[in-house]
């Protein structure tokens, strides 16, 4: 069974919710990013998504991009991702997700790259800028492995959503605002009437993201989701501590 899928069943049947935590790899270097991995976990998350670097990346804030920028400039690549991954593999279990833009795929090669993910061991892939009419790009290379295309769907998806998740397999992306990650003028007015729509269209669990920073805020889907994401909170955390793992331990420990 898929970790993710295994971590879902688990959590439901201790009546919990799940936390998945955002960092980008090779901030500051794939050492410290092995590190901040345990020190996530131990603070108590579930599942860890592991964004790749890009220029350009269309769907991250400032905090991301700067994260990214720094990662970039330190030479991180998707072979620096194949030591990091193998590298946790060897100390710890928990889901991995890689979060990758489609440019980047498309210029190491699509087949190549899903027998990466493949070889280095993790559970899933989110692949933002990839829209659902061109998931045959990527979906009949992964198709043949056990690893999860997760879906973003948000709330500007409208009558798109049963399209969008009807073959939806680890866990749902749900956008909670409109524009970029790390946001803080407040979750869209739509956001709860979205969340039922989405989880009356599919039985695949349904997480939030963009915008989740504090325990408040994963308090507030806590009925309505089952789960939520944190990355630019994680990431101010990192830059402010001067990269402590034991800061960001006990920042995902106050999520929790």
């Amino acid at each position: 069974m898929n970790r993710i899928d295994k971590k879902f069943k688990e959590l439901k049947s201790k009546g919990k919710k799940a936390l998945i935590a955002y960092i980008s790899a090779g901030d500051p270097s794939i050492e410290k990013s092995e590190e901040f991995v345990y020190a996530l976990e131990e603070g108590g998350a579930d599942i860890i998504e592991l964004g790749v670097p890009f220029s350009d990346p269309l769907a991250d804030g400032p905090v991301i991009q700067e994260a990214g920028l720094r990662s970039i400039s330190g030479g991180f690549n998707f072979n620096k991702l194949a030591i990091l991954t193998k590298n946790i593999r060897k100390n710890s279990d928990i889901p991995l997700v890689v979060m990758v833009y489609f440019s980047s795929i498309i210029c190491y090669g699509t087949e190549k790259f899903v027998d990466l993910m493949t070889e280095i061991d993790v559970d899933g892939v989110i692949i933002p800028d990839l829209p659902y009419e061109e998931y045959d790009e990527v979906l009949p290379y992964l198709e043949k492995t056990d690893i999860h295309m997760i879906p973003l769907v948000a709330v500007t998806s409208g009558e798109r959503v049963p399209t969008l998740v009807k073959n939806a397999k680890g866990f749902v992306y749900c956008v909670s605002t409109l524009g970029v990650t790390g946001g803080s003028s407040g979750f869209d007015s739509r956001i709860d009437d979205f969340i039922k729509t989405v989880k009356a269209n599919t039985d695949t669990p349904v997480c939030i993201g963009f915008g989740i920073s504090k325990k408040e805020d994963c308090d507030r889907f806590n009925k309505s989701g089952d789960g939520c994401i944190v990355g630019s909170a994680i990431i101010r955390v990192i830059n402010s501590s001067g990269g402590n793992a034991e800061a960001v331990k006990d920042f995902v420990k106050s999520l929790c």
